[in-house]
Order: C-alpha cells, then structure tokens, then sequence
C-alpha cells in the first residue's frame, strides 16, 4: 500500500486516467487527431499544407498549419519528374525523417507511394509501419478506393496507424484515368466520388482529401461524411484546404514546373521572382569581383603573422603565393573601414 500511495505521489499522472491522455491543445504542442476532430465538429477549417524538407517544414511549423502532409507529389516538384509514379517508398521515407526534423507542431502525414501498398494488406501494413518507425509520421495517406484500397486502409487502421483517403483526381491512378483529369463532372462519376469517400470513412480513415472535382460534388460528400475533407482543386465546400508548399509560394519559374503546377492553385507570394533575382545578383558580384568585400572576409590573421607567413613561403621558394598573400593583407586592411552595402 505504501509503495502504491509513492508511485502515486511521485507520478504527474492524474490518478483517473491512463497515463496522460489527450491535452487541450496549445500553440507549443503537437496537433493530433483528436484536435482534428475537434475542429472539425466546430465547424472550423483545417489548414493543411504539402512540404518535402527541412526548410519548408520549419516554415510551415511556424505558420500554425494544422497538418503538414509530405506528399508522393515530391516525384514532380522536388525530383523533376513528370508524374508521381517513379518515387520510392524509401525516398518518401528520406522526405519525412527531413520533414519531421523541421516539424514539432503539424500533425504529419506520410503518402505512401505507388508500388508500396497495392499487392496485398499485409504490404499496406509493413509500409504504414515504416513510414511511422522510420519515417517520423504521424499518419499516412492512401489513394483510391478500390477494393484493394479500402482492404488496405482498414488493414492499416487495424494496426493502429491513422489514414487519410484520397478520392477524385488520384495521380498515382494516372494510367487508368488518361492523364491528369478531373473526376465527378458526370452523375456516374460524381456519384462515385461520394461512394468511395464514405467506403474509406467505414474503413476507419479520420480524413478524405478530395482532389479536382466540381464544387457541388465536394459539398456532398463533405455533407454526407461525418469525418473532414480536405479540397485541393475541389471549391470552398470542404472541411479544409491543401495546398502544395512550392506552388502557394510561387516559388519555381521553370518550364517543367510550369507544366505540373496545377490550374486551381493560388499563389500568395511570387518568391521564385525573388530567388531569381537574388542569383542574377550573386553571379554578376562574383563576377565583378564585388563579393566577397571584407565585410563577408571575417577571418583575421595579424599582420606580425602575415610577414612571418609571407616568410615561410618565401622560404619554400613560394615568392609568388608570399607577394599574394603581402597584397591580400593589405587590400583587405584598406578595404575593412568601407560602408556596408547593408544587404547582410
């Protein structure tokens, strides 16, 4: 009795839950599914944003985005490829373990790509496993809703790993659907939608992401799920939003990317203008020889160090490298007491 009232006393447990349970959420604490839920029966949007690296992740992180999702989408925007198809599932892993490196606040999911999931239930659940053990993710992400998929998604939930569906415009599908197309413009097809989106919800997935297809249709299916949606090309009916971090930021000016950046995507800054910008200045800098001044030259050697250095080398038959080394002292001496430009 006495052991169990100091195990108590020294635990920060309260002593009518098991271990800690879900806290309310704050700014400094990692978003779950549970603060997902929440938002959503408020009636509030979920903000959900796709990003492949550190940096973009420290960024996103610091936004107050609800879900940072690493997207198989890295295929086309990060590596140059013209569809989603060819990444791996350990370069998707290598996209996450970065990602959650610069993450502490999103709630993060994983895709899981083409090739990793498909075969059999058993594949679904090891590839899961390795995007949450490997991978750092919280949750992982599927498309489809073939029998195959919905088996896959309910296999996964089973194992206790939280999954986010994927229904309309379904990249990793390409070669069935002809191309990029958007999906539910025909009753059929519409109806499908809806249909595949509430079999994922009976599969135990917390959210559908519901890509390219006409407003009404993703009204319908927002209003016929009791879990959110989340729209990407799909109006402003749904649950919440994604969209790609590269495209939101406008940040590629490159005709490939130009290709693959989709018609539905808003750009809230024109930061690859900037970058440009920044390069063309860099190179001409170099190139004139203006960078770097002794203002970004900030390692010191004194000048009793440099005539006994220039010695040394004189020593070593190096006249040429000692008269170097004599002038560089000196150009940077003249040049240390100049303004800055103030760009650093």
């Amino acid at each position: 009795m006495l052991r169990l009232l100091a195990r108590r006393l020294m635990s920060n447990v309260p002593e009518n839950t098991v271990y800690s349970g879900p806290k309310p959420q704050s700014p400094g604490r990692r978003v779950t599914l549970t603060h997902l839920r929440q938002k959503h029966r408020r009636g509030e949007p979920i903000t959900v944003v796709t990003a492949y690296d550190y940096p973009s992740a420290a960024h996103v992180d610091s936004s107050g985005v609800d879900v940072l999702l690493v997207g198989d989408s890295a295929a086309m925007v990060v590596h140059g490829h013209d569809t989603t198809l060819p990444i791996s599932l350990d370069d998707m892993l290598a996209h996450c373990r970065a990602v959650a490196r610069g993450a502490s606040r999103p709630l993060l999911v994983g895709d899981l790509p083409f090739g990793s999931y498909e075969s059999s239930a058993s594949e679904a659940v090891r590839s899961a496993v390795r995007m949450l053990k490997e991978g750092g993710m919280d949750a992982i992400k599927l498309e489809g809703g073939a029998p195959s998929r919905i088996s896959a998604a309910k296999a996964i939930v089973e194992a206790g790993i939280g999954v986010m569906g994927h229904v309309g415009l379904t990249p990793q599908a390409i070669s069935v659907l002809g191309g990029f197309r958007p999906q539910g413009k025909t009753v059929a097809s519409a109806v499908k939608v809806v249909e595949t989106a509430l079999a994922l919800q009976e599969a135990g997935c917390f959210s559908i992401v519901l890509e390219c297809v006409p407003a009404p249709v993703a009204a319908a299916a927002t209003a016929a799920l009791q879990i959110p949606t989340i729209g990407i090309g799909a109006g402003p009916f749904c649950s919440g939003q994604v969209l790609v971090y590269h495209d939101l930021l406008g940040m590629l000016q490159h005709p490939h990317h130009a290709k693959v950046t989709p018609k539905f995507c808003k750009q809230y800054a024109h930061v690859g203008d900037v970058i440009s910008k920044a390069l063309s200045q860099y190179k001409e800098e170099v190139e004139n020889r203006s960078f770097p001044s002794a203002l970004h030259t900030p390692y010191k050697i004194s000048e009793a160090d440099v005539d006994g250095f220039s010695n040394e080398l004189q020593k070593m038959g190096l006249n040429e490298a000692a008269s170097a080394a004599a002038a560089a002292a000196a150009k940077n001496e003249e040049t240390a007491g100049k303004p800055s430009d103030g760009n650093c």
